[in-house]
């Protein structure tokens, strides 16, 4: 199931405005994630996107930079391919991007959600949150960093 299930306001866990990510599904260090209520689909940063197809199953092969502001840590991924959508930025400009499925950890509760590959290398963060992932789980706390665990030092080490 993509996203979460509703449940009741009382049982809202709150996020800050960001918070660190596992991607276990893509790469095996944590990602720094802006939450963003403005986008309904989370998005994560890709180049180099290579769609490809394997036994008939469209797949698709990219580059990640997962540390903010350093590009010398390149991860190839790869991902089955579960739409092409058009995309509007915040700016409004509109791009066609790759859809995958992806297993998000966020704190102790993993989640499946639908993510936009796009080059996020001019923005601070790899990875967007979107609404769609929070919807009826979370609620964001836009004062405080990090209320679901980690931090910078926490994941030197695997980084």
């Amino acid at each position: 199931m993509l996203g979460n299930e509703q449940v009741g306001k009382n049982d809202l866990k709150a996020v800050g405005w960001r918070e660190w990510v596992q991607l276990p599904d893509l790469v095996d260090v944590p990602i720094k994630a802006k939450v963003d209520t403005g986008a309904k689909t989370s998005s994560l940063h890709a180049f180099f996107i290579e769609p490809y197809t394997k036994d008939g199953i469209p797949w698709v092969k990219f580059l990640l930079h997962p540390n903010q502001n350093d590009g010398a840590i390149e991860v190839e991924c790869h991902a089955i391919v579960s739409d092409r959508r058009e995309v509007s930025d915040s700016g409004g400009h509109k791009e066609e991007r790759y859809v995958i499925e992806s297993t998000i950890v966020l704190g102790k509760q993993v989640l499946i959600a639908e993510l936009t590959l796009t080059d996020r290398d001019s923005m601070s963060f790899r990875m967007l949150l979107g609404r769609n992932l929070l919807r009826g789980a979370y609620v964001v706390d836009s004062g405080s960093s990090f209320l679901m665990g980690g931090n910078s030092k926490h994941y030197a080490s695997k980084i």
